[in-house]
């Protein structure tokens, strides 16, 4: 049977002696998961935009960017939706782990979402 960690990529990130609990499960759990669900991620704001702004794709990338910046950071329902795609692809194990530090977590999630997001933009 495959298994949640079956689907993700392996990024062979490094880490030293230095690096955080928190650095260590965003580079092992957080940043594979974002990976592997960045179309869905890509899809959903898409969709999301064009109901909010109809004009989205005639916005030039800088606007897009902004656009997508303060959408994720003010708008609650999107934002805990692409937290709840994240922790979907949590293991039990994962899960004990973010929970015990879920706000940083989730910064950390929507920080990364965001710059996935803006770095796609003139993509499609």
């Amino acid at each position: 049977m495959i298994t949640k960690l079956d689907l993700r990529e392996s990024l062979n990130i490094t880490n030293s002696e230095a690096t955080t609990e928190t650095e260590i499960f965003q580079n092992q759990t957080l940043r594979p998961i974002l990976k592997l669900q960045d179309d869905l991620y890509f899809s959903l704001f898409t969709n999301y935009a064009l109901r909010q702004k109809a004009d989205f794709n005639s916005l030039s990338i800088s606007k897009k960017q902004i656009f997508i910046e303060q959408s994720i950071q003010k708008d609650a329902v999107l934002k805990n939706t692409f937290i709840g795609i994240t922790i979907g692809m949590f293991t039990l194990e994962e899960l004990k782990i973010y929970e015990s530090e879920s706000k940083v977590f989730n910064k950390r999630i929507i920080t990364m979402l965001i710059e996935r997001l803006k770095s796609q933009i003139g993509k499609e």
